[in-house]
């Protein structure tokens, strides 16, 4: 039986470039614009057995599933995608797996910003392009400021050891972070109202949740400085766009660095546009080379999982790994419910470790212990598939 199989939102046109899509009974078929609406993703998309998406751009929502009834198969780009319904996907017996990940790109691109909105790098970049005869702006050194990080995970304690290693000082703040765990990583644990205030540059680094949306208020913002930036990487959300408009338009800060925003793509017509105290990005912060790799990569290997992956319940305990950005996650706990929930007989063991994966955990790769079980990550996938003899190692 031949299988259709999409891939989504490849912006760049490089899927088939980094990787090989030649798969027995596959018929690949990339889609580089991005859809319109959920009804021309529909009309596009039926008939297709296997989707591969790109992060968020096309959400699955239950709106769409519903519409697809051919779909098996959905894989995402990253271990988390919050535009998946998990559990009408479950009910449809729609497998979802996820790839892993290649380095932290994203807080590279965050002090890039950072270093833009300071220096005014590519503004000055442009000027001389266009035939001004030489430099016009005065920058600021980072060296001595106070970098802030709302979220001091795996990404933002990534992005403070490139500010320390600058010769910024360090100060952090989120819901679970201790002073312990800030210190290990070099900062100072605040609290938030202090965060805003003493931050020169504050980055945000959260997942986008129902905590963490609309967790940078107006309130927030006009504690900052006025000679303050905000940076945000994570996702757009999380900051409310019209307090963070009348604070930019207004001056009552310095600036912002956005690469993430409410509607994505951000609209043609959209006020930030046209503001010049704000450095915008289209969401860049997960695109490179050695991201896309990996993400493609895997996404072949995938493809190719049998019988999309047999679902098989666990018996006996289950050893949970995570890294230093999981102490600072409420991913552990959610994680433990959801076993406790779907599978009241399987012991949850949490282990921590450093790693350079988010999370990586056996648990992934089983689809009914609930909705972050069921989002997989390959690797963690292929080794307890392995371990219970249902999916065998592909030959090459």
């Amino acid at each position: 039986m031949t299988h259709r199989c999409a891939i989504l939102d490849d912006y760049q046109n490089v899927a088939t470039k980094l990787a090989d899509w030649s798969i027995p009974d596959v018929e690949v078929k990339v889609f580089n614009e991005w859809f319109a609406d959920q009804k021309a993703a529909v009309a596009a998309l039926k008939g297709f057995s296997i989707i591969c998406m790109m992060r968020e751009r096309t959400p699955f929502l239950k709106a769409t599933l519903e519409q697809l009834p051919d779909l098996k198969l959905l894989i995402t780009s990253g271990a988390r995608n919050a535009s998946i319904d998990l559990d009408y996907a479950a009910e449809r017996g729609i497998t979802v797996c996820g790839t892993s990940a290649a380095g932290q790109p994203t807080a590279e691109l965050a002090i890039g910003i950072m270093l833009e909105l300071a220096r005014k790098i590519g503004y000055e970049n442009n000027r001389l392009k266009s035939g001004v005869p030489w430099q016009s702006t005065l920058g600021i050194e980072l060296a001595g400021k106070t970098l802030g990080l709302l979220g001091f995970g795996r990404l933002g304690s990534k992005v403070g050891a490139i500010g320390k290693a600058i010769g910024m000082n360090l100060i952090a703040w989120s819901e679970n972070l201790t002073a312990e765990k800030a210190a290990a990583g070099g900062a100072k644990l605040v609290s938030k109202e202090e965060l805003f205030r003493q931050s020169d540059f504050l980055s945000i680094h959260l997942v986008l949740s129902a905590r963490s949306r609309g967790l940078v208020a107006g309130k927030d913002l006009a504690m900052m400085k006025p000679t303050a930036f905000i940076i945000n990487t994570s996702r757009g959300p999380i900051i409310d766009e019209p307090s963070l408009m009348a604070a930019l338009g207004q001056r009552k800060i310095a600036g912002a660095g956005l690469d993430t925003f409410d509607i994505e793509p951000l609209p043609i017509n959209h006020p930030l546009r046209k503001l010049d105290n704000v450095v915008l990005t289209p969401h860049l912060g997960y695109v490179s080379q050695e991201g896309y790799k990996v993400y493609y990569t895997k996404k072949f290997d995938l493809t190719d999982l049998p019988e999309y992956a047999p679902q098989r319940k666990v018996s006996g305990s289950i050893r949970m790994w995570g890294s230093n950005y999981f102490t600072d996650s409420p991913l552990a706990e959610y994680w433990e419910k959801d076993f406790q929930k779907y599978q009241p007989e399987v012991k949850f063991d949490l282990h921590l470790k450093t790693s350079e994966h988010a999370v990586s955990a056996l648990i992934f790769g089983v689809s009914d212990i609930g909705p972050m079980g069921r989002q997989i990550m390959w690797d963690e996938q292929l080794a307890f598939q392995r371990q219970f003899g249902y999916l065998p190692r592909r030959k090459r």
